[in-house]
């Protein structure tokens, strides 16, 4: 491999940049750029200058030249997809057949009917972000983002980072991009793709990896930008809001676990299988990484299939994913987190409390079915637990500990009883309620964590009439 260089610019910047190396996946080379803060204050500056020539332009514009590039991470045949797929395996630490569900994933919303759907669902169309339009018979109101946002990936779910920076794209901001260290290769290639079909769009974005916490880089950026947006821990958003300067405005998307139900009515004889293999997908996706994915399943008694029985199907179904979408390599850490988690959970088994422990021969999933309801987040990597339940109507009552950290609750089964669940769970904290065949995807107008999608990114001016 040559080697993959983490950082990538506007046209017209011309630096010193020291390129160190980054420890990914050996036989990988990965470096990042380091400059004087006196080169990053430039660079910023030169950003801020290019957000002007964006508010100049229709969106429309935008949206098309987002579209064709996004176009090209969706053909297989293109130089574009062939690199992602080269280098998302080694930088986020996913296998090559990952790579390529997360790309046709992740690419179909961020092509131009995708995007022109969501300024529809959440503005009304693209006309109030090219100027002043009339909503009511007192006022036209214009909207559009900052000069500068500043995007702090988490790293954890490849692909997170773009949607990131088309988000400000699209209301005209510019962009400086640190992606974390899971999610390197995506966020360059698609701006290096972008100054192909559109120099000038790509020449209000700057996308750069640096170590957490460090560096001139973030300081400048800290202090400049109109708008911080931020992924990650719970510790690491705030970190960063403290450290925004309180002049800008911060979003921060924190730490967040879901998990799955699966009523009596999916647990019969023709629905057991078929729901088994959509909620082992939807476990195995990221390979359990992302904020979406689950990890407990409460499955409902009364069905044809038991609870305990039906764990059994669903490790039957997590291992055939295995073979056709194998997980990533672990990391020591990795590895000694689910030989402990294991090991705890089989002298569970062991002591007889009803418990079961299901494990992948090859790969890292494993399915524990658990006597008692009790939810414990697992360790990722494909560990989901299967807690019984007399009637999911007791669950919002079980989530008291994680309340503050739930997001998204994959639904099977519920028949006419799904929306009094949905209200149930959302008054605990719940933000999504969905299948499990849609739960890894989320649509590009989601209410991430509750908020509307432009919430943050974007400022309104009203023009009263006189």
């Amino acid at each position: 491999m040559t080697p993959f260089e983490a950082g990538t610019f506007p046209s017209g910047f011309a630096s010193s940049i020291r390129w160190e190396p980054i420890d990914v996946d050996p036989g990988a080379d990965v470096r990042y750029p380091t400059m004087e803060g006196s080169e990053w204050s430039r660079l910023l500056g030169m950003l801020v200058n290019s957000a002007g020539a964006l508010k100049d332009r229709p969106v429309s514009e935008l949206v098309e030249s987002i579209g064709r590039t996004a176009d090209r991470f969706l053909d297989p045949e293109d130089p574009v997809r062939l690199e992602a797929v080269e280098w998302l395996p080694p930088t986020a630490g996913i296998s090559v057949e990952m790579a390529a569900e997360v790309l046709d994933g992740m690419a179909r919303d961020w092509t131009a009917d995708r995007l022109f759907e969501l300024l529809e669902r959440e503005l009304g169309g693209v006309e109030v972000l090219d100027g002043f339009h009339r909503i009511d018979a007192g006022r036209m109101v214009h909207a559009g983002g900052g000069s500068l946002t500043f995007h702090v990936g988490a790293g954890t779910v490849p692909g997170v980072s773009v949607t990131s920076m088309i988000r400000a794209l699209l209301v005209k901001s510019a962009v400086l991009l640190k992606p974390g260290r899971g999610d390197l290769a995506l966020p360059i290639l698609f701006a290096r793709a972008l100054a192909e079909e559109d120099e000038g769009a790509a020449d209000a974005v700057a996308v750069a990896y640096w170590p957490g916490g460090s560096g001139a880089a973030e300081e400048v950026a800290l202090a400049t930008a109109d708008v911080v947006m931020a992924y990650g821990s719970s510790e690491s958003v705030a970190a960063l809001r403290a450290r925004t300067a309180g002049t800008a405005d911060f979003i921060g998307y924190r730490h967040r676990v879901s998990f799955g139900v699966v009523g009596r009515g999916a647990l019969s004889h023709e629905e057991a299988e078929r729901v088994a293999r959509s909620a082992a997908k939807a476990v195995s996706l990221f390979d359990q990484r992302g904020c979406v994915s689950p990890h407990v399943l409460y499955a409902e008694r009364g069905g044809t299939v038991d609870p305990a029985a039906w764990a059994g199907i669903l490790a039957e179904a997590m291992g055939e994913l295995e073979d056709a979408l194998p997980g990533g390599c672990l990391t020591p850490e990795e590895a000694s987190s689910l030989h402990q988690l294991r090991g705890a959970a089989e002298l569970e088994e062991a002591a007889g409390d009803g418990s079961r422990v299901y494990r992948g021969k090859r790969g890292s999933w494993t399915v524990i079915f658990q006597a008692g309801p009790v939810f414990r987040t697992s360790c990722q990597n494909r560990v989901v637990y299967v807690n019984p339940v007399a009637d999911l109507a007791e669950v919002p009552e079980l989530l008291s500990r994680v309340r503050r950290s739930l997001q998204t609750v994959a639904a099977a089964g519920l028949g006419d009883r799904r929306e009094r669940l949905a209200a149930a769970l959302g008054r605990v904290g719940v933000r999504r309620i969905t299948s499990f065949e849609h739960a890894p995807w989320p649509p590009p107008w989601w209410h991430h964590d509750g908020a509307s999608v432009f919430s943050g990114l974007l400022g309104w001016i009203d023009l009263e009439d006189e």
